[in-house]
Formats: C-alpha cells, sequence, structure tokens
C-alpha cells in the first residue's frame, strides 16, 4: 500500500492547461468515484481551485501512470498535452507536499489562508462520496492539525503580501469595526474584485462599485451585496464612502482635491481612508494634504508588502520545521500499520496456542490428574509451544553467522547478550 499525489499547480502550468483539467462541483464526486473504481486505487481525495488540481491517492497495485492516465482520460485529453506539466509525489513526499499546501507554502500568495477552507472542503467531499478511508482520513486530520500549529506558532499568515489584501487591513486598523463603513471601489479589475472579496470577508457594511462601464460594475457589485454607479455618479455618492480604494485605466485622476473636499464637509470631516493603486495615479496627490484624508499610494502598499513578505519568508523557515517534524510523525504511524498487522497475527497464534494446551490440561483434569499436575503442564507445553520458532530461528541464524538477526532478536526480546550467562 503506498500514498501518491499528482497534480498540477500555478508553478508548472498556465492557466489554458490548469482549466483544461479543472474538476468543478457538479463533476467532482463522479470524479472521486471514476477513479476509486480504477483497479488498484483504494481511496481518493480530489483537490481542484483555480491554481491547482491535484490527486491524493492510497494504491494497492496502481501507479503514477495510470492515475495520470485516469485524469486525461476523464477530461477526454491525449497524455501529452498535459504531460509536461504534471509533477507527482509517493509516500513520504505526498505527506510533506499536503502539509505544505494546507499551510499556504505552496501558494501562489505566500502564506494565504483560503487554501486551508479549500482542502477541508475537498476532504469533506471525499469523505461523503465514501471514496476516503482510514488512511487519507488520518493523514488530512493530522493536516488540518498541523496548519492549524503553523499558523498559531508562526507569523505566515499575519502580514498581507497583496495590494488589495493590504489595504483592507489598513483599513482595519483605521476602522476597526467594518460593519458600520462603506466602501467605494473604483474600477472593476481583478485588484478591485479581490479588495471586494476581502472587505466582504471581513463583515464591510456596503459596498459601492463605480466604472466607466456600468454593466461590467453592476456584475461586480452583485457578487457582494453591492451597487453600482458610474464614474460621473462619483461626487454624488462620496460623502457616504469611508474607505475608497481606486484602481482604473484612466490617463486623468478620477477624483480631485475639490470634490474630496466637498465630501468632507458633507460628512463633517469624519475620516476617509484612501488607496490609490492606479499607475498614473486616480487620486490627486494634494488630497493626501486635507485633514481627516488617509491617502496611500501603490509604492506605501508595496513598501507594506515587501516587508511583510519577508516577515513571511522568515516564517515559512519555521514552518518547513514543523512540517519536517510531523511529516516523520506521520510515516512513522504508516509503519506501524504494518506491525500492527504482524503483531495480529503472532497474538493469533499464541491464542491458538494457548486454546489447544488449555483444552489438553482441562482433559487432564477429568482423567483424574491433580490440579497441580494439570497446571505443570499447562505452563511447561505453552512455553515450549511459544518459545519453540523463535528458538529454532536464534539457533540457525548462529550457526550461519546472521549476526543482523542476532541483533534484531536481542532488540526484539531483551535477552542478555551474554546468552543468559552471568
Amino acid at each position: 500500500m503506498s500514498l501518491l499525489a499528482i497534480g498540477i499547480n500555478h508553478k508548472t502550468a498556465p492557466i489554458v492547461i490548469r482549466e483544461k483539467v479543472n474538476f468543478g462541483p457538479d463533476i467532482i464526486v463522479g470524479a472521486l468515484r471514476s477513479l476509486t473504481e480504477r483497479p488498484g486505487v483504494e481511496e481518493a481525495v480530489i483537490l481542484s481551485t483555480c491554481n491547482r488540481t491535484e490527486a491524493y491517492c492510497v494504491l494497492r497495485g496502481a501507479d503514477v501512470e495510470d492515475i495520470c492516465q485516469w485524469l486525461t482520460d476523464f477530461h477526454g485529453l491525449e497524455l501529452e498535452t498535459i504531460s509536461p506539466y504534471i509533477y507527482n509525489h509517493r509516500d513520504r513526499d505526498t505527506i510533506a507536499h499536503l502539509l505544505r499546501v494546507a499551510s499556504g507554502l505552496d501558494s501562489m500568495v505566500l502564506g494565504e489562508p483560503q487554501i486551508l477552507g479549500q482542502v477541508k472542503q475537498a476532504y469533506q467531499t471525499a469523505a461523503d462520496a465514501a471514496t476516503s478511508g482510514k488512511l487519507l482520513g488520518k493523514l488530512f486530520q493530522h493536516t488540518f492539525s498541523v496548519a492549524k500549529q503553523i499558523r498559531t506558532d508562526t507569523a505566515i499568515g499575519h502580514s498581507p503580501v497583496s495590494i488589495a489584501f493590504a489595504a483592507v487591513s489598513l483599513a482595519r486598523q483605521i476602522f476597526s469595526d467594518l460593519s458600520q463603513q462603506t466602501a467605494l471601489l473604483i474600477g472593476a479589475g481583478e485588484t478591485i474584485e479581490l479588495a471586494a472579496r476581502h472587505l466582504h470577508q471581513h463583515g464591510i457594511g456596503r459596498i459601492i462599485v463605480a466604472n466607466r462601464t456600468l454593466e461590467r460594475a453592476h456584475a461586480l457589485a452583485n457578487q457582494f451585496d453591492g451597487y453600482s454607479i458610474s464614474l460621473p455618479e462619483i461626487p454624488t455618492h462620496l460623502a457616504e464612502a469611508d474607505i475608497i480604494i481606486s484602481s482604473t485605466a484612466s490617463p486623468l485622476p478620477v477624483l480631485g482635491k475639490g470634490t474630496v473636499e466637498s465630501a468632507l464637509k458633507k460628512r463633517r470631516h469624519q475620516p476617509m481612508f484612501m488607496v490609490d493603486i492606479a499607475v498614473p495615479r486616480d487620486i490627486e496627490a494634494e488630497v493626501g494634504n486635507l485633514n481627516d484624508v488617509y491617502l496611500y499610494t501603490v509604492d506605501d502598499m508595496q513598501e507594506v508588502i515587501e516587508e511583510n513578505m519577508r516577515s513571511r519568508q522568515e516564517a515559512a523557515e519555521q514552518a518547513m520545521e514543523i512540517i519536517d517534524l510531523h511529516t516523520d510523525e506521520f510515516m512513522g504511524w504508516l509503519r506501524s500499520l504494518d506491525a500492527a498487522g504482524m503483531i495480529q497475527d503472532y497474538r493469533r497464534d499464541a491464542e491458538r496456542m494457548r486454546n489447544e494446551v488449555l483444552q489438553r490440561a482441562i482433559k487432564q483434569l477429568h482423567s483424574g490428574k491433580s490440579p497441580e499436575e494439570a497446571l505443570t503442564f499447562l505452563a511447561h507445553s505453552l512455553t515450549n509451544k511459544l518459545l519453540h520458532t523463535p528458538s529454532t530461528q536464534i539457533r540457525r541464524a548462529g550457526f550461519e553467522g546472521e549476526k543482523n538477526l542476532l541483533e534484531a532478536a536481542n532488540t526484539l526480546f531483551q535477552i542478555n547478550n551474554t546468552g543468559g550467562r552471568k
């Protein structure tokens, strides 16, 4: 029995390839069952996100080529299409890889927290589909525990390392309770969408999306229970906004000092937090000179991100030490499974011998032998039966000079090195 992980991710494959092997929620249960119906595949969990698709399997007879072939067959692809992008890990490397993934050490943004929730969902889906069993169940529960320890014991997730996340983190420092705040997001690109997602996750009160194309603004606002406006409508709504994050492709400023001054008067000088991510800038530099305005540019954010990335890199080194330790711990548990089977077999043999000798001792009692004679027979016979095979094998090892076997027997049975002679 062996552990195997195969997959592709943002490091090995472009999005055009990752799209081809993605497992959406509508097909993943069917995929799990299809994979575990493959000869030699006993358990399976599939993790599929925008940045990675990975299959974690317990195999008995199957190999990496079988799983790669299943992946291409399931998606109707030629193996040559994706084989240059596939990586695989076996046994100990599988364990270490999963721990790195769940801890955010293998993510596009180092230490990002969303991946742990995605790993948990992947396992739950497999558990519900009955495609994960004892081994993967133990591995994934172990993984969740280690990932939690890494989050607790290191600073891997404490410092923002994307502009959108950094902006929202700064906003939370200024406004402790985002549920009472309104955010105005200017633009509708990837950074603004990510900022909206972070704000929504942290319970922002309201989101307003302003964009040159109203249809695009409306589509983004709908995702987060917000409402949309056009760029010319910004002055009308600016006073409502406590947080402004702007990222457009406009060659000229979208917000000028006069517009912001008017909004501050309407707000009775309640503070406004502004992040201008655009290059060239969306917000006139003079706005930063106004009282009650906290204005940050993309350069300010980049300094925060670079400092925080250094902090996360240090935390990642600490996290890898934890991962190495817990990988060894899980490997020890895996090896103990083989020993457990051997122990069970040995105990069954010993119990069989005991029952045989016990029945003969009982017969002696029934035939008139004294209890002392029957007990002496029981002890003598059982001792001989239990010691016969080990004694024979130790004697053979001595005769043939198998020192390693003799040393192993000495360790196993705690025999005196002098053979019992004092």
